[in-house]
């Protein structure tokens, strides 16, 4: 079938290519045609993928409109905080019964909604499938072995996915919990900022895994709070995505984590990205304040939310962390 990847960033090229190899006539879309020209010539995403040989069946569509004429999927792989924008020009142009599948994880800032929710308001009744898991794209286009899951309310929506886009080396699996996907997907780019702290701050492994653990925990209190099974935290999109999102130098919150570490401001720090978004700065903010509206406790978000956003040192987060009043581990 034809597919039309909405969104020419690392992850959507990675599953275009994916996509591809699968045998389907794939599209991809970007906001800036001059870039989608410079990678139709050169034949790799020199930004965001650079070293990738695209494959030459892919095609490059300025147009939204012929883009996504006559497809049977769309994968939306824009940038959360952008995401409203896009699918604003997307209104009335997603074919029937075409599944909108996204594949991008955060929480818009100010609404504090989840993606599912910002589809709803700008597409009305689609069918919405998300796709998370512990999958760089750095990797994933490299053919790496990789294992995903796609949810849908739907499951034939979500098996409709999973044999699209599954293949030797991408594995898919199923769930029907969109919203543990999606706050999964969201809220462990929080606990890879505060990884990478502890790797700018040389700490050693310690303290790491006892962040990462005691966060699956603080993320399974709060998801389940707003509305996802407390299993799918412990599942790819969950437990898995935070082991590699905390370990891995592809890890662009982690990043950014570990250059706080180092002592160096945010402003810069983002500044020096450029158009390399790090999902973490504004979804510590929105999970922050989704857990103050959920009455969950949770010390580590609230700890990274002081760093990011109330100049808190992390030394001191980190004291804060270590003195909290002692309790059963089970709480």
């Amino acid at each position: 079938m034809k597919i039309c990847v909405i969104g020419d960033g690392a992850w959507g090229t990675a599953l275009a290519m994916d996509a591809v190899e699968n045998g389907h006539d794939v599209v991809l879309w970007g906001a800036f045609p001059d870039y989608l020209t410079e990678m139709r010539r050169t034949g790799e995403n020199r930004k965001f993928l650079p070293g990738v040989r695209l494959p030459e069946e892919l095609a490059f569509e300025p147009d939204m409109k012929k883009a996504l004429e006559g497809c049977g999927m769309v994968i939306c792989a824009t940038p959360t905080q952008y995401l409203r924008g896009v699918l604003k020009r997307m209104k009335g142009l997603v074919p029937a019964g075409a599944p909108v599948v996204n594949v991008a994880k955060g929480i818009e800032l100010d609404s504090w909604l989840r993606i599912s929710e910002i589809v709803s308001q700008e597409l009305g009744n689609v069918d919405y499938a998300d796709l998370s898991g512990p999958s760089h794209a750095e990797e994933v286009s490299r053919r790496v072995p990789t294992a995903v899951t796609a949810a849908c309310g739907d499951p034939r929506t979500a098996e409709f996915v999973q044999q699209a886009l599954m293949n030797d080396r991408f594995r898919v699996y199923t769930s029907t919990d969109v919203a543990g996907l999606e706050l999964g997907g969201a809220i462990k780019n929080v606990f890879a900022i505060a990884a990478g702290i502890i790797d700018g701050m040389k700490l050693g492994d310690n303290p790491k895994a006892a962040m990462m653990t005691r966060g699956i925990a603080e993320m399974g209190r709060l998801g389940e709070a707003l509305g996802g099974k407390r299993s799918t935290f412990s599942g790819l999109s969950g437990i898995g995505d935070l082991i590699v999102t905390c370990c891995s130098g592809h890890s662009r919150n982690r990043h950014v984590g570990e250059e706080l570490g180092k002592g160096r401001k945010l402003d810069d720090i983002l500044s020096e990205m450029g158009m390399v978004v790090a999902e973490g700065v504004p979804t510590a903010r929105g999970a922050y304040t989704l857990a103050r509206g959920a009455g969950v406790e949770t010390p580590i978000i609230d700890e990274i939310y002081a760093i990011l956003y109330q100049d808190k040192p992390a030394r001191e987060a980190m004291f804060s962390l270590m003195t909290r009043a002692a309790k059963p581990e089970e709480d």
